[in-house]
């Protein structure tokens, strides 16, 4: 996830308003420190414009 996310040059805030996420939990995901649901790694994906399977990987 971060390594799309900078791929696009998008900060943790950019991306937590495309998912509809609050900074501090994309943040937590991305440190490993939060357990995603399917449902917000999903919005995830479609704020990356990326496959589901893209961030599991």
């Amino acid at each position: 996830m971060k390594r799309l996310r900078k791929e696009r040059g998008w900060s943790q805030e950019a991306l937590a308003d495309e998912a509809q996420l609050d900074r501090t939990y994309v943040s937590g995901i991305e440190r490993v420190v939060k357990n995603p649901t399917v449902t917000v790694v999903e919005r995830v994906a479609c704020a990356l414009g990326c496959r589901l399977g893209d961030l599991l990987d």
